[in-house]
């Protein structure tokens, strides 16, 4: 497959500042309504990863995203959300991005262009053939993703992909290359929009499934999220509610007694 770097290829529109406010937002959501069709396409690699990270956490793995700019702090949000929303440790699926946490807010200078640091951001985690890593990169061809992407192949680790140009160098050196062709952006390389919407989505699809099979969901709820907050002590009384049929204070009492939906709801089953 030829490389065509179609992440950046100009935009379908031109003369955006002469534009009216309605026309710029029209054209953008028209653009962006492309992004979930694009990822429907890529269901069949992103299920082949999924049936492999699962075992491979079981038997105590971790799952590492690794992205530069945008993409490394969708994959650190991603990352982030894991122990609230399911309740696990943070060192199960841990995000890195190129420059360290000051990149999160702030650019930080040739960070991503350096193919060896990759790997030594991942070696601190002592990274081992149980765990599998994820390059993130709308455009495929990041320096910093792809180095880290090539030493954690040949130490025999689970790697893939999430790019917005099919044949990308960094797809042609993991396993499972995930493709999302979103096609050119509304301003021109601006891959912060279709491109991380993209990301965001696949990323999302990848984490809560890994969670589903894992058994922290029931049902379709979040019973083992943590409670933070009084909507999610709340989000979670009412859970108990419709689960043991009890009243919302008897509800509340089992779930700060116990700490979570799940573990509240079958230690008052075990009662009886």
């Amino acid at each position: 497959m030829i490389f065509e770097n179609i992440s950046e290829a100009d935009s379908l529109y031109t003369d955006l500042e002469k534009k009216s406010t309605l026309e710029i937002l029209t054209e953008i959501n028209q653009e962006d309504q492309k992004v979930a069709l694009a990822v429907q396409k890529t269901i069949p690699q992103i299920e082949e990863l999924v049936n492999q990270i699962v075992p491979r956490i079981q038997q105590g793995g971790r799952l590492f995203y690794i992205g530069a700019g945008t993409s490394g702090r969708l994959g650190v949000l991603d990352a982030s959300e894991i122990p609230p929303t399911f309740g696990m440790p943070p060192n199960l699926i841990i995000g890195i991005i190129a420059g360290g946490d000051n990149a999160l807010r702030s650019p930080v200078e040739h960070a991503e262009d350096d193919t060896e640091q990759g790997w030594k951001d991942l070696m601190v985690y002592q990274i081992n053939e149980k765990d599998t890593v994820i390059g993130i990169a709308a455009s495929g061809t990041t320096p910093y993703i792809l180095g880290a992407l090539q030493k954690a192949k040949q130490n025999k680790i689970l790697t893939a992909s999430i790019s917005s140009n099919p044949g990308s160098p960094i797809a042609e050196v993991v396993d499972i290359p995930i493709e999302i062709t979103v096609g050119p952006e509304y301003v021109t390389g601006s891959s912060r929009m279709k491109s991380g919407t993209g990301q965001k989505m696949v990323l999302n699809m990848i984490s809560t499934t890994i969670m589903i099979k894992l058994g922290r969901v029931k049902g379709n709820k979040m019973v083992n999220m943590q409670l933070t907050n009084e909507k999610l002590i709340d989000r979670g009384t009412r859970v108990i509610m419709g689960e043991l049929k009890l009243p919302y204070n008897k509800a509340k009492s089992l779930l700060l007694i116990h700490g979570s939906v799940s573990k509240a709801i079958n230690n008052y089953k075990q009662s009886f």
